[in-house]
C-alpha cells in the first residue's frame, strides 16, 4: 500500500497497530508513530489507543504515559488503552488514580474500563476498593452488565481479595460461563487453599463439558499440592497430558516437584525435574530445596543446591539451607566447610531474602 504512493488513515492505522502489538514490531511501530505525527493523525481516537497499547504492550510504559498525557482533548479509548496497559503492566495504583481522573473530567467508563481497574484492584487485594468498583458495574448504565469478561474479573478479584463466597456469588449468577470463569474460580480456590472446593469446581466444569486449559490445571495441581493429595495430582497431570493434550509448562512442573517434594517422595521429585524438556528455574530448584531440608536429605540437597548456585551465584541463601541440612543430620565439619565458604566470599543472609517457593 505505502509502496503504491497510498497513505493511511484513521481506519488503516489502528488495524496495523493491532498486528505491530501481536508481533511486538516496537521498531515498525516507532516508524507508524512517526508516520501518523507526519500526516496529523497522532492525536486520532482510534491511533492514540493503538499507539498507546503497542508502547504498553512492549513495555514502554512512561512512552506509553506521555502519549496519553500531550493530548489534551483525551476520548475514552485513550483512557481505556492506558488504563489496560498500566494495569497489565503491576503499575495497579496509577491504574486507580487514572480511573479517578477520569470520572472527574465526566466520561462514563465502559466495559474495557472496568476490566483493567477491576483487575487492577485485585493485584492490590484491597477488599474495600473491590466493593466499591462492584457497586460502579451495577450502576453504570454505559455497559452491558452481563459481559463475561467483566464477571470474570469480578471472580478474580474476589479471589485475589481472599473473599470466595463473593467471588461465587457473581460465577452462580452468571448466565454463561466460559474457560476463564471456571478458571478463576478453580484458580482462587486453590490460591485461599479451599482444596476440596477447588477439586469439586473442576470435576463439575467437566461435567458441564468446559474444556480446561493449561491455567486451570495450574490450579487444580496448586489445589493438590495444598492440600497434599499426591495421588491426585499425578491423576490430574495425566489426564492433562493424555486426554485433554495439554503440554505441561514450566508451571505443571513446579507444582508436581512442590508436591512430590513436600510428601517426601524426593527421587520422584528429582526425576520430574530431569525429565522436563526446558530448564528448571530457581522456583522449581528452591522448592525441592526446601523439602531437602525439611526432611534432611543430604545427598539430594548438594546435587540441588549445586543447580540454584548455578543460576543464582549470588545467593546466599543456598548456602544457609545446605548449612542446616548438614546441621540436622550432625555433619559439623561439612556444616563449617560451608560457613568458610560464606566467609570467604564475604557472603551473609540478606534479611528478609530467602529461597524461591512455588509461587505457581
Amino acid at each position: 500500500m505505502s509502496q503504491a504512493g497510498v497513505l493511511p488513515d484513521c481506519y488503516t492505522f489502528p488495524i496495523i497497530l493491532k498486528a505491530t502489538c501481536q508481533c511486538f514490531a516496537i521498531e515498525i511501530g516507532r516508524q507508524l508513530h512517526s508516520l501518523a505525527i507526519r500526516i496529523g493523525l497522532e492525536s486520532n481516537e482510534f491511533c492514540e489507543s493503538g499507539f498507546i497499547s503497542l508502547y504498553s504492550k512492549v513495555g514502554e510504559l512512561e512512552n506509553a504515559r506521555k502519549l496519553f498525557d500531550e493530548n489534551g482533548e483525551k476520548k475514552l479509548g485513550s483512557w481505556n488503552a492506558i488504563i489496560s496497559g498500566l494495569s497489565q503492566g503491576g503499575r495497579a495504583m496509577e491504574v486507580i488514580d487514572m480511573f479517578i481522573k477520569l470520572k472527574q473530567c465526566g466520561l462514563e467508563p465502559d466495559g474495557v474500563t472496568m476490566v483493567g481497574v477491576i483487575s487492577a484492584c485485585g493485584s492490590l487485594g484491597d477488599l474495600d476498593l473491590a466493593l466499591q468498583l462492584h457497586k460502579c458495574v451495577f450502576q453504570a448504565k454505559s455497559f452491558d452488565k452481563s459481559d463475561i469478561l467483566m464477571l470474570n474479573s469480578l471472580i478474580d478479584m474476589y479471589g485475589k481479595c481472599g473473599r470466595m463466597d463473593l467471588a461465587y456469588n457473581v460465577f452462580s449468577r452468571m448466565d454463561q460461563r466460559n474457560v476463564s470463569s471456571w478458571t478463576s474460580m478453580i484458580v482462587g480456590y486453590a490460591t485461599n487453599g479451599h482444596v476440596n472446593e477447588a477439586l469439586g469446581c473442576f470435576c463439575c466444569m467437566r461435567e458441564a463439558r468446559v474444556r480446561p486449559n493449561h491455567v486451570t490445571f495450574v490450579g487444580v495441581l496448586s489445589a493438590c499440592v495444598h492440600g497434599g493429595k499426591v495421588q491426585e495430582g499425578k491423576h490430574f497431570f495425566h489426564i492433562m497430558k493424555n486426554v485433554y493434550q495439554i503440554v505441561p509448562q514450566l508451571p505443571h512442573y513446579g507444582c508436581m516437584v512442590d508436591l512430590l517434594g513436600r510428601a517426601g517422595l524426593l527421587e520422584e521429585a528429582g526425576e520430574i525435574i530431569e525429565g522436563m524438556p526446558m530448564k528448571a528455574n530457581v522456583v522449581v530448584w528452591g522448592c525441592l530445596m526446601g523439602a531437602c531440608e525439611k526432611f534432611g536429605n543430604v545427598k539430594m540437597g548438594e546435587w540441588v543446591a549445586t543447580h540454584l548456585l548455578e543460576l543464582e551465584p549470588w545467593n546466599d541463601g543456598v548456602y544457609v539451607v545446605l548449612s542446616n541440612i548438614y546441621a540436622s543430620r550432625g555433619l559439623w565439619e561439612e556444616v563449617e566447610s560451608v560457613r568458610r565458604i560464606m566467609k570467604n566470599g564475604k557472603l551473609s543472609k540478606i534479611p528478609g531474602y530467602s529461597l524461591s517457593t512455588a509461587s505457581y
